[in-house]
């Protein structure tokens, strides 16, 4: 959990502004749900190891009453239950189906929004994971139709696009490929482990899976899936001769050949979207399409990532109620964004234009310039003590100030003023009437 300084927030605000114009521009609609939420809401949604991560409330009062000495330290699971009713959100689209689930007969489905909201794990921080961090989630809610999924991922293309993102990559896949090489019974455990390959490597989910007892045959598929090389239509290849025999591999390879038609149609580039038949996403909700955004050869890992949910709705009485949706995380992000040097033409100043303050008694006619500079819409401030102006100067140079209006000392009717382009060093002198122009005119050239 980390403080922002005024750069860092100027930086993620632009990351936001972005985001929200194209949700916008999708048709998605604003949501915010609670911080806190039920651990009847929360649990079995995230698998065993998704759950661990939860923060859980401790309730109010005493409410242990000697319990906890019965319990013994292996079984401190149920010690959680008994202190704690509540826990901050994990993700942003379970309650997001609790919220639709609640409201389902005032919802126009259907259902397209977005959510920019902090979300909380109590994981190991480092590098490109954080204990709190950001998520701007999109989801469509009530229709089983693949344009959808397309629509999504061609979202997720033009946020690339308009952040200026190097070397993107949208991965796909559908859980059906994982479960047409494993048993039904533990393919939540299957996709478990094979969601750890980016972390551990290929190696040692080969060994996970061995001491997880499964077969040779699931290993040997998944070894096959793994060496899958080419464009997507010679994947698609590879996976009709490897899976295309089964229910569950026709069912991905028809999935998969429609919405890349339709993105194709939508203006999505074929070389950026690409099957990757051993993406798994590790969340327990997942049935259908499965995607991430990453950045080739980066450490930061996947910078969002999303899918189809069939049944997420069943859990809280929405029985049928499909889902499909997809999640950036912006601390990724901007890390990523910030290695790749993209942050350079972001205006990072709020005030544009500082009124110096020099001489004595002269603080009402001051106070009435920056009343007027305020009121023609010029983001203002007042150096609120009589100091030297080289001072003056020097800190409109540290806080970004674009522009310095320095008010004449005249006797006369006329004021004149003099405005100061802080990053070439001009200056020129102006009556009221025309600093203000000019004052327009300069910020306009220098957006």
């Amino acid at each position: 959990m980390r403080d922002y300084s005024p750069l860092q927030l100027y930086r993620r605000n632009y990351i936001l502004s972005i985001i929200r114009s194209i949700y916008a521009l999708y048709g998605f609609e604003p949501l915010e749900t609670p911080a806190l939420e039920t651990r009847a809401t929360l649990t079995g949604k995230y698998g065993q190891e998704g759950e661990q991560l939860i923060f859980n409330v401790l309730k109010s009062g005493n409410f242990l009453g000697g319990m906890a000495e019965a319990i013994s330290p292996t079984e401190y699971g149920k010690l959680k239950a008994l202190i704690s009713d509540k826990g901050l959100r994990y993700d942003l689209t379970v309650p997001l189906m609790r919220y639709v689930a609640a409201h389902q007969h005032q919802i126009c489905f259907p259902f397209r929004r977005y959510q920019v909201q902090p979300v909380w794990r109590a994981d190991r921080p480092q590098k490109g994971r954080y204990r709190e961090f950001l998520q701007c989630d999109a989801d469509i809610i009530g229709s089983p139709s693949l344009l959808c999924e397309a629509e999504i991922l061609k979202l997720i293309y033009d946020i690339g696009v308009q952040l200026g993102l190097q070397n993107f990559c949208i991965k796909i896949n559908h859980r059906a490929v994982l479960s047409a090489i494993t048993d039904p019974e533990k393919e939540t455990l299957f996709c478990t482990i094979v969601d750890k390959l980016e972390k551990i490597g290929f190696q040692q989910v080969l060994t996970a899976l061995q001491e997880a007892n499964f077969n040779d045959t699931t290993i040997a598929s998944l070894s096959l899936l793994q060496n899958f090389k080419g464009s997507n239509a010679e994947r698609l290849i590879q996976l009709q001769a490897a899976i295309g025999h089964t229910d569950q591999g026709s069912k991905a390879i028809k999935t998969f050949t429609d919405i890349l038609a339709q993105t194709h149609t939508l203006g999505l580039p074929d070389q950026v979207c690409a099957i990757e038949p051993t993406l798994a996403r590790g969340l327990n909700y997942y049935t259908g399409l499965v995607m991430e955004l990453t950045i080739a050869n980066s450490l930061v890992g996947s910078l969002g990532g999303g899918g189809r949910y069939a049944n997420l709705g069943n859990l809280f009485g929405a029985t049928g109620l499909v889902g499909v949706g997809f999640s950036f995380g912006i601390d990724r992000l901007y890390d990523v964004m910030e290695g790749q040097d993209l942050f350079q033409s972001i205006p990072t100043y709020n005030t544009e234009v500082l009124l110096t303050n020099m001489e004595e008694n002269r603080a009402t006619q001051l106070l009435h310039l920056l009343r007027q500079l305020r009121v023609h819409g010029f983001k203002s401030e007042l150096y609120p003590q009589q100091v030297k102006i080289k001072k003056q100067l020097t800190y409109a140079h540290k806080k970004n100030i674009p522009f310095v209006v320095i008010s004449e000392k005249s006797t006369s009717v006329n004021h004149y003023y003099i405005l100061k382009n802080m990053q070439t060093g001009v200056q020129n002198r102006y009556s009221w009437s025309e600093l203000c122009d000019a004052l327009r005119a300069s910020l306009v050239a220098t957006c």
